[in-house]
């Protein structure tokens, strides 16, 4: 049987979702969980990988179990065997052919920053970046990068690709009590895309750039634009839409 199972996980003690074998995983630990249930080795197929320091509040990932089990027993059996920074959510039987990752409609993230005074108790869950940002220009700023676009600008230059383009449908920034919350829903995203957005957008809100430079770095193509990656452990993946 073929099941989906949606997870969460605190990804600050991980070196990422993919599996590495001399470091620890999400991808490896729900593997490692999985085939014991399975009784072989079992593959986790995920909506998508995070990297380190990322954290999931909804991720979804396929598998194929070959016991007899329940979709409640498979989750409390996975839940008994994960470390507590793992958490599954829901298990569901789907069709044989369901994919996890390539019947993805819509994905959302979102990335938290604080403004105000640096708070240690928080520094593994929302960028301390501890500095006043111009809000207005930032909305101003990322009304360009919505809508389809190849987005070669804001990845790795060694990430090579057939196709940088992909579509955002919207970006929505919020603030409360000097939390800064971008929200980014579209059809998928590149590696390092959407902190290399916000790390732009942060140039942008510091008055060190101003909006049409957004368009005029998505257009170039060229990741050598003066603005850095913003740091890991404020980013979610929030949700998967299938």
């Amino acid at each position: 049987m073929r099941f989906l199972i949606t997870f969460s996980y605190d990804g600050s003690n991980f070196n990422g979702f993919e599996y590495q074998p001399d470091y620890r995983t999400i991808q490896g630990e729900m593997e490692k969980a999985l085939s014991y249930i399975n009784n072989r080795e079992t593959k986790i197929i995920a909506s998508g990988r995070t990297d380190k320091g990322v954290h999931a509040i909804f991720q979804t990932g396929h598998v194929d179990i070959y016991v007899q089990i329940t979709e409640d027993k498979l989750k409390r059996a996975l839940n008994s065997l994960l470390p507590n920074d793992i958490h599954v959510i829901n298990t569901k039987i789907v069709k044989d052919d369901f994919h996890a990752r390539y019947m993805v409609l819509e994905k959302e993230y979102k990335y938290k920053l604080n403004m105000g005074e640096y708070n240690p108790i928080l520094r593994n869950y929302v960028y301390q970046f501890n500095k006043k940002l111009n809000i207005l220009k930032m909305v101003e700023g990322s009304r360009y990068l919505i809508g389809t676009h190849d987005f070669k600008a804001f990845t790795p230059n060694k990430d090579k690709r057939n196709s940088y383009t992909r579509e955002i449908k919207s970006i929505d920034i919020e603030e409360e009590n000097d939390l800064l919350t971008f929200t980014f829903r579209g059809t998928g995203f590149i590696k390092y895309q959407i902190r290399n957005m916000v790390g732009l957008l942060i140039q942008v809100g510091l008055e060190k750039k101003e909006p049409i430079e957004v368009l005029k770095i998505l257009e170039s193509k060229n990741r050598s634009n003066g603005f850095r990656t913003a740091h890991p452990e404020g980013l979610y993946l929030t949700d998967v839409v299938y």
